[in-house]
């Protein structure tokens, strides 16, 4: 689904106030300072919804964004931004390191601790949000990774950038699980930016350990569906003691039962968002993916996704409410 959110909606005087209170329900909340001052402010945002991802292209004039300690004390927000330029500069300052966007480039910031983006012209870009467990479950170190500039003329980065491009074309039509799988297909084009930056090139786990943590990965995923598996059982299927499966992954991002659960919950979202499951209660769907109780999968649920699972299917896997209704209100009552 796409929503186009623009300033033209409001009077000039009204615009830079407004956009404020755009990005802050599009993104996270945010103190925003426009360069141009008077009534010459104008920007939008064209945003695309995929399950467990946001896209939006921004078009917009000069302005400082500050993401400072009041504004996240006020929120519980737990997200990665990604900003892909697509023309004039930006700068993005995080963690005591500033990364200078050219068209072509983009870097990740974290919405849990403070930011700073600067852009001294008229700018665009392409801005993917996701949610920080997930970038986390992927990526170790990602607080050595912000503010860093990653080359989208080559490589991985150029694959994501001709990916967004084209999805930005055929978005509207893609069904739910098709566009499960885009969403999948751009994080992992990210995550493949992302460790080519040299702080990512940490010493690769022996090849003995990458085999096994492989071997246990496919022993969870083939088993997903089984409600009696556990750590216990997956080591014992694979003749080692659970001490040593949990060795093998003291280098990985996420434990074997944050795995374990996570591509549960994973598999119960994309069926939510399945046409040919609607049928099916949100029961049923937990039930078939290894959960044997309603209540833990609904928190479970709500703590991955910040909602519950039947809010997650009503929205078709995103939640727009809060923004639809801001601006409705804004565009009825005035800034």
């Amino acid at each position: 689904m796409s929503q186009l959110l623009t300033t033209d909606v409001v009077s000039p005087p009204q615009r830079a106030a407004f956009w404020t209170d755009l990005i802050c329900a599009t993104y996270v909340k945010l103190e925003c300072d426009p360069l141009e001052k008077g009534s010459g402010f104008a920007g939008s945002i064209l945003r695309h919804q995929l399950p467990g991802l946001d896209v939006s292209v921004v078009k917009s004039r000069s302005q400082r964004v500050m993401r400072t300690p009041r504004t996240i004390s006020t929120a519980s927000d737990d997200y990665f931004i990604v900003s892909l330029q697509t023309h004039g500069g930006g700068t993005i300052i995080q963690d005591g390191r500033e990364a200078v966007l050219s068209p072509g480039d983009f870097a990740i910031y974290d919405s849990t601790r403070p930011y700073t983006l600067r852009f001294d012209d008229d700018f665009g870009e392409i801005v993917l949000k996701m949610r920080g467990d997930h970038l986390r479950s992927l990526v170790r170190d990602t607080h050595k990774l912000t503010a860093t500039t990653v080359c989208g003329r080559t490589g991985a980065g150029r694959l994501l950038i001709e990916m967004i491009n084209t999805l930005q074309t055929e978005v509207d039509s893609l069904v739910p699980a098709s566009a499960g799988a885009v969403a999948e297909g751009i994080v992992n084009l990210l995550v493949a930016g992302l460790r080519s930056l040299p702080a990512c090139r940490n010493v690769e786990p022996s090849t003995m350990s990458a085999y096994h943590v492989a071997r246990i990965r496919r022993c969870i995923d083939e088993r997903l569906q089984d409600p009696t598996l556990t750590i216990e059982s997956i080591a014992s299927s694979l003749h080692m003691s659970p001490g040593h499966l949990h060795r093998l992954f003291k280098s990985e991002p996420q434990s074997p039962s944050q795995y374990l659960w996570g591509r549960r919950l994973d598999q119960c979202s994309r069926d939510l968002l399945d046409p040919r499951r609607a049928r099916a209660s949100v029961a049923e769907i937990a039930f078939n993916w290894g959960f044997n109780d309603a209540a833990h999968f609904s928190r479970a649920f709500r703590d991955r996704f910040g909602c519950s699972p039947r809010e997650w299917r009503a929205s078709g896997g995103t939640r727009q409410a809060d923004l639809v209704h801001a601006g409705d209100q804004l565009t009825a009552g005035g800034v």
